[in-house]
């Protein structure tokens, strides 16, 4: 492996970064995958302060530390900063951002040529979902959850239990 993927004390760190309001078998799919690729994953939760979140910033950091308690190479952050910045504070060059969807690539693509833009050293990894998971989205179970709708077949048992907290039964 090259030199660029190295980092902290020979390991290798990457960040997937997102606002996982709330975190999805999606989301979950590719973090499990992107911790079989990297040492360590951190889970960047983003303070994404043009949305309107559902969830808290410590809850979904809550919700995620939850689901993946069995990945032991994968620690929950939060950040409300640029990502290059956040980037350069944890001395990491490397981004993992999955993709569902053509659409998708246009904006991965223009994020990710801007952070390498601001920061030359930072490197993106992009995924695909696998199929049954490139409809889903957060804003997708949000709505059917608004809604009573089920939602254990797009998120974990801890997420769908919050859920029905925030939208309960009138």
């Amino acid at each position: 492996m090259n030199n660029m993927m190295r980092q902290e004390h020979g390991i290798t760190v990457a960040v997937y970064p997102g606002s996982f309001d709330p975190v999805t078998y999606g989301h979950l799919d590719i973090i499990h995958r992107a911790a079989k690729v990297f040492d360590k994953l951190i889970v960047a939760v983003l303070n994404n302060t043009s949305k309107n979140a559902l969830f808290t910033l410590e809850e979904r950091m809550e919700l995620l530390r939850k689901v993946t308690a069995d990945l032991p190479n994968v620690e929950i952050d939060g950040f409300r900063d640029l990502m290059v910045n956040y980037m350069k504070a944890r001395n990491v060059r490397l981004i993992v951002r999955g993709l569902r969807a053509v659409s998708d690539f246009e904006y991965e693509l223009q994020m990710a040529s801007t952070n390498h833009k601001l920061n030359p050293d930072v490197e993106t990894f992009f995924m695909t979902s696998k199929p049954q998971f490139s409809y889903l989205s957060s804003s997708i179970v949000k709505e059917i959850a608004k809604f009573h709708g089920p939602v254990e077949d797009l998120v974990p048992a801890e997420v769908e239990e919050e859920l029905r907290k925030k939208f309960p039964q009138t």
